[in-house]
């Protein structure tokens, strides 16, 4: 049997915090073993998506934006990603919660896409800068999502003259 010319164990310690979306360890591992753990490569998370093709192909003439779509791929990290991004998706995690609020306004599959896109960039960051990640939960996400609604409503209310009032709430016994 043949032996890996590095040793896996600083990997898998380095990718244990940021456990890459609660993602499997084996799952994690075909990702190391597909990318490589230099990722020197790329200058930059945006050119990993890109090599992905993850990232959206802007098909621009005279600055306007004609199409935007993401490039088919037959790469295997793409689709290990995808992968990830579909099983994270069914966890209490806020890429789950990502993945739940995109995937009710978009579609599943444009909601897979940007999953696995984040997860993507967790990933390059982890490898390439040593970044950890401490997932925040759901809650937490949600909480951030409803705070950022709830903002951009009074700003728009303000912007039209109104204000905001809580509507009040009746203690039924």
């Amino acid at each position: 049997m043949t032996q890996p010319r590095c040793s896996r164990r600083p990997v898998r310690a380095r990718l244990r915090c940021h456990s890459d979306a609660r993602a499997r360890a084996y799952l994690t591992l075909k990702l190391v073993g597909e990318c490589g753990t230099n990722l020197s490569a790329w200058p930059d998370a945006k050119h990993f998506t890109s090599w992905l093709c993850l990232s959206p192909s802007n098909k621009i003439s005279s600055g306007k934006v004609l199409s935007s779509r993401t490039r088919r791929s037959g790469s295997r990290a793409a689709a290990l990603l995808r992968l990830a991004a579909v099983a994270v998706g069914r966890t209490q995690t806020a890429l789950g919660a990502f993945y739940r609020r995109l995937s009710a306004r978009v579609g599943k599959a444009k909601a897979v896409t940007a999953t696995a896109r984040k997860i993507a960039v967790l990933f390059y960051n982890t490898l390439r800068h040593g970044m950890e990640y401490s997932d925040p939960g759901a809650s937490n996400y949600e909480e951030n999502y409803r705070r950022r609604v709830l903002t951009n409503l009074e700003r728009r209310a303000k912007s039209f003259g109104y204000t905001l009032q809580p509507a009040p709430t009746s203690n039924v016994s």
